[in-house]
């Protein structure tokens, strides 16, 4: 996913900052997220844009972009 992410930012000439987290290494993150690893979110207290892989329109909306764009 990570790959995924970067490409598709690449592809918009858009920066790309990620914070890669264990999440194993939180309790809370651990019992939130489980099985959906790896999963992308903009903010942990916010709902996950995509998990397992990149889904680039829920991505697209997260970022307030056009679809297809």
């Amino acid at each position: 996913m990570l790959a995924a992410l970067h490409a598709f930012m690449a592809r918009r000439d858009r920066p790309c900052t990620v914070d890669v987290i264990d999440i194993d290494a939180d309790p809370a993150l651990a019992a939130r997220f489980d099985e959906l690893v790896p999963v992308l979110y903009g903010d942990p207290a916010g709902p996950e844009i995509c998990h397992y892989f990149l889904d680039e329109a829920a991505l697209r909306r997260h970022l307030g972009l056009p679809a297809g764009a």
